[in-house]
Parts: C-alpha cells; structure tokens; sequence
C-alpha cells in the first residue's frame, strides 16, 4: 500500500506539469519495460491475443477507466480524499457479486455495505457548499475497477498473473497516449519529471508483487483490510507534499468506511468458516 501511494502522490504532483494522459502514458512506459522485463524472466509471457479473451478485455477496459478517472480525480482534489472514495472498492465489490453474480450475503453485510457508501456520501457532500464536481469522477472509478476485480475470477487459470498485469499496462499506456493531445497536448518533461515517473513505475510493480505475495501467504480476509492503510499513507503524503489538512467530513467519512469495510471483511470470514464446517460435517456423513 505504500507502494501504490508513493505512485499516487508522484502522479498527483506530476498534473502540475502535464496533462493526466501524459502521465499514462510515461509512467505505462516505465512500467511496461520492467514488468515486461520481470514476465520474460519468469516466462509468463503469452500470445498477445490473449487480449481478446473476454474476461481480459473486460479487466483492461476496468483498469482503463478506473486509473483514467482516478487521475482525472486526483488532478483537482486532495490526495486522502480521493483514495478515501476508492476504499470503498471492497464494499462496492460485494455489492456487485450480489447484482451480477447472485452471491448470498447476510443482512449484517448488507449494513456494512449501507454504512460504507453513507461514508462516501459524506465525503463528496452532494448538495452542500463543499461539493466538488471532480468527486464524481472518484466515484465512477470505482465502478470501473469493481468490474475490474469481478471478471478477475473467471479469467482462465492458465493465463499467468504477471502476464495480465503486463496486458493491462500496455492498455492503459495506450489509452494515456490517446488521451495526451485532446487533454492539451504533449510538454515535454523535465529530467526530474522523467525520474519521478521510473520512481512511480517502479513502485507500482513493488505494491503489485507485494500484494500478490501477501494473498499467496494469508488468507484473504486477513490481508485485505491491511488495504486501507493507503488511507492513512494517501493523507500523510497530502500534508507534506502538497499542504493538504483533512476536513471534519473527510475524516467522519473515512472513518466510516474502513470500519464497515473491516466489518465486512470479518463477516465474510465468519461465513467461509460456517460453510467449510458444514461441507467437513457432509463429507463425513
């Protein structure tokens, strides 16, 4: 999680000097070279047709959206606020297995998942004097990379994770040079801008790898809500990079979801060990 804020705040910083497509686009650069580089050493590396398998496309336009409009959000508002927005992801994602997929949840989650989007209500303030347009961007990313994390599970198992992030970087690389000229053209970047992008590049790929690591050895329920530590990182970096104070609503409404969400998280472990008690007490019927 330090690993993806670093990369947050260097990207934030980075809209004062260039449009967010162009940020795309030279960080995707970075990271494409040393994921690249990390897929051909571990072999994982795949056709590129693998493109066109439904569930990728369906992740990459997820990853397309969702980073597109988290930049776009994160140009124009405080770093914590937007970050506090995209904590929400959990729930959302929760919400969107019960719509799409018909997965059973208890009303004590159903509670959590209301809680959880009050708090995002909270910090947008619809309708009140502190509302900001750009909140809505936060909140439409999320729905992008809720599809993003939903068609993740029917990805076939024999396509390599490390190949599918290498997959999506490129996209999103792509869809950054798009969006370089109709967001006001290219400037070209000054070396410290250049090393400031390998910098985020490189830990985006340390964040990424140390999350994989992390499910491979914990169970989900218990490394998940290590997540919302991002928070906490996402309003340090807000004071000392960029003089950002937290407000009244933006800590009530933070607050708010990461308790709900850590709420959620313990309900669905309660769950997964009622239904493999039951499936152990069938099995031995």
């Amino acid at each position: 999680m330090a690993g993806f804020s670093v990369n947050d705040a260097v990207a934030k910083y980075l809209t004062t000097q260039m449009n967010f497509g162009q940020v795309m686009l030279l960080r995707g650069l970075f990271a494409c070279i040393l994921i690249g580089a990390l897929a051909t050493h571990r072999g994982a590396l795949r056709p590129l047709r693998t493109l066109f398998v439904p569930a990728v496309t369906l992740r990459v336009c997820g990853e397309i959206g969702g980073s597109g409009l988290f930049l776009a959000a994160i140009s124009y508002l405080p770093l914590g606020n937007v970050t506090a927005i995209v904590q929400s992801l959990p729930l959302a994602m929760t919400l969107g297995a019960v719509l799409l997929l018909g997965e059973p949840v208890g009303w004590r989650r159903w509670l959590a998942i209301a809680a959880g989007f009050i708090g995002v209500l909270i910090i947008v303030r619809p309708g009140a004097d502190g509302f900001n347009l750009y909140s809505l961007l936060a909140v439409f990313s999320v729905a992008f990379y809720v599809m993003r994390e939903l068609v993740t599970k029917r990805i076939p198992p024999e396509i390599p994770t490390l190949f599918i992030i290498f997959l999506t970087t490129i996209a999103v690389t792509a869809a950054g040079a798009v969006l370089v000229f109709p967001l006001g053209g290219w400037r070209e970047p000054s070396l410290a801008s250049t090393a400031l992008l390998a910098l985020a590049a490189v830990t985006t790929l340390i964040g990424y790898q140390c999350a994989i690591l992390a499910l491979r050895a914990g169970e989900i329920s218990a490394v998940a809500p290590f997540r919302y530590s991002q928070m906490l990182y996402a309003m340090l970096f807000g004071y000392l990079v960029f003089a950002e104070v937290p407000d009244n609503a933006m800590l009530i409404g933070s607050t708010i979801i990461v308790l709900s969400g850590i709420y959620a998280f313990h309900r669905e472990r309660i769950r997964n060990r009622l239904l493999a008690t039951t499936a152990a007490a069938t099995d031995a019927v």
